[in-house]
C-alpha cells in the first residue's frame, strides 16, 4: 500500500505538467495537378491554403483558394489558339488568317463528345493580326477551342 501512495505522489507532480492538445478547426481542400510559368512551378496538394488567405515570403506571393482553369484545346490543322492574362481579365486570340475559323466554348471536357457551344462571332474583336475575346476570368472552368464549320 505504501508502495502505491508512493507511486501516486510520484505521478500527481508530472500531471501538473501534462499538456492538453487540440485541434479546434482543420479542413481538407481538394487540390493537386501544376501551374507553371517561366522558370517557376507551383503544385497543388490536398492540404490547400484556405480560400482567399495570401502567403508572402521575399519577392513572391501566393493566394490560396479555389481556382478555375481557363485552358485551350488545340484543334489539329487549326490556327495557334493563345490565352494570356492582364488587368484582372482574359483574352483568348488566334491568328486573322487562315479564315472561317469559329470559336467555341465548354465548362467541361467530360461527356462523349464534350458539351462545346459556339461564342458568338459578336464578340469577336480583330487587330491587325489577331481576332480574339476579352472576358472576365470565370468562377469555375472554361475550356476554348477552334472549330471550322
Amino acid at each position: 500500500m505504501k508502495g502505491l501512495i508512493l507511486l501516486f505522489s510520484l505521478l500527481l507532480p508530472a500531471l501538473g505538467f501534462a499538456q492538453n492538445y487540440s485541434i479546434d478547426w482543420y479542413k481538407i481542400a481538394g487540390g493537386g495537378g501544376a501551374s507553371t510559368g517561366g522558370t517557376y512551378q507551383v503544385t497543388g496538394t490536398i492540404g490547400q491554403h484556405d480560400a482567399g488567405g495570401l502567403m508572402t515570403g521575399g519577392n513572391f506571393s501566393l493566394t490560396g483558394g479555389f481556382w478555375s482553369l481557363i485552358a485551350v484545346v488545340q484543334t489539329p490543322g487549326a490556327p495557334l489558339l493563345r490565352i494570356t492574362q492582364a488587368n484582372g481579365m482574359v483574352t483568348i486570340s488566334w491568328p486573322n488568317s487562315p479564315t472561317g475559323w469559329m470559336l467555341d466554348t465548354s465548362a467541361t471536357l467530360s461527356g462523349n463528345p464534350p458539351p462545346w457551344g459556339q461564342v458568338p462571332s459578336a464578340q469577336y474583336q480583330t487587330n491587325a493580326t489577331d481576332a480574339f475575346i476579352t472576358i472576365n476570368p470565370p468562377t469555375g472552368n472554361a475550356f476554348y477551342r477552334l472549330r471550322k464549320p
